[in-house]
């Protein structure tokens, strides 16, 4: 089999370690693809900034793409916009009374970064903290510079001067599971996993931590994922899909897995997902303290080498 041109890794839980960092040897695996002539692609539900606050650790070419909040922003390292899609704001503020019941941990999410790639206060946008803080507390803190509490959502949504990126709740799985059953109320959501309905708004991706009784429901404008914005950045490169290979561990990592020509799946990865892996053929790695993004792009090349 050929070596992949283009190998999309998610960031947490994936290509970072359970304490946040990146190993010794993923770093040198990354630099490994690179010097094989691969373009190393970061695909993660953080935002741009928040994503580039490590990742310029990870020293990788300026021109390579990072694919953040999930799939609705693509911009290169340098900072080129590539591709970006908005929430509606129509839409946005049908979710802030749709979504009543947990409003207590609704955010809005602006694609808030300036010319150097940082970003401002009110690039995140939500009502109440305290739940949040239960939820996500190690992310408030990270994110408090950006973080701007107001009195009502919609206010702030009015006064942007772009419409939102995404929104996001999160809490326990059994509330998380009845946020996302609240949503698929309305035909103008899209369930996870799920073919898009026809003339959705709405795109659900879930990611969720079983040892901490953690699920975060983002709320993307329909047709974002990780797997679109993969394919759009294949196509600017001008190669085709079966040249990706695509590394995650979670259940927003699940499109973009299945787009890719390989694919493989983090041994940390829920129980579920993992029998959706092994019935899609798809690798499962060892696990993020494991150094499995190193062993599955060592293993690419080599078999690539022996093939040739």
């Amino acid at each position: 089999m050929p070596a992949p041109r283009l190998i999309a890794i998610d960031m947490d839980g994936t290509l970072l370690n359970s304490s946040g960092g990146i190993s010794a040897r993923n770093a040198a695996a990354l630099h490994l693809a690179e010097e094989a002539g691969a373009e190393v692609v970061i695909a993660t539900g953080r935002r741009h900034a928040y994503a580039m606050r490590v990742m310029r650790s990870f020293d990788l070419r300026a021109e390579s793409a990072l694919i953040s909040s999930n799939g609705t922003v693509i911009r290169t390292i340098r900072n080129e916009l590539l591709h970006r899609t908005h929430l509606p704001l129509e839409t946005a503020l049908w979710l802030c009374e749709h979504l009543e019941d947990f409003r207590n941990t609704l955010v809005a999410t602006f694609d808030a970064v300036d010319a150097v790639g940082e970003e401002q206060r009110g690039a995140l946008v939500c009502e109440q903290l305290d739940d949040l803080h239960a939820s996500i507390d190690a992310w408030m803190h990270s994110n408090a510079p950006y973080l701007a509490h107001v009195p009502r959502l919609e206010d702030a949504l009015h006064a942007g001067e772009t419409p939102p990126i995404q929104m996001m709740v999160c809490g326990g799985i059994e509330r998380m599971s009845a946020a996302e059953a609240r949503l698929l109320e309305d035909p103008r959501v899209t369930a996870v996993g799920a073919a898009e309905r026809s003339g959705a708004e709405i795109a659900l991706h879930r990611t969720i931590y079983p040892e901490r009784d953690l699920s975060i429901v983002d709320i993307l404008p329909a047709g974002c994922s990780k797997a679109s914005a993969l394919k759009h950045l294949a196509e600017l490169r001008g190669i085709t899909t079966q040249e990706i290979l695509a590394i995650g561990d979670n259940w927003n990592d699940a499109p973009m897995l299945r787009l890719a020509g390989r694919a493989a799946l983090m041994s940390n990865a829920p129980k579920d997902l993992q029998e959706l892996a092994r019935a899609s053929g798809w690798h499962i790695a060892p696990s993020n303290d494991e150094d499995g993004v190193a062993a599955t792009i060592e293993n690419a090349f080599a078999l690539s080498a022996a093939n040739a």
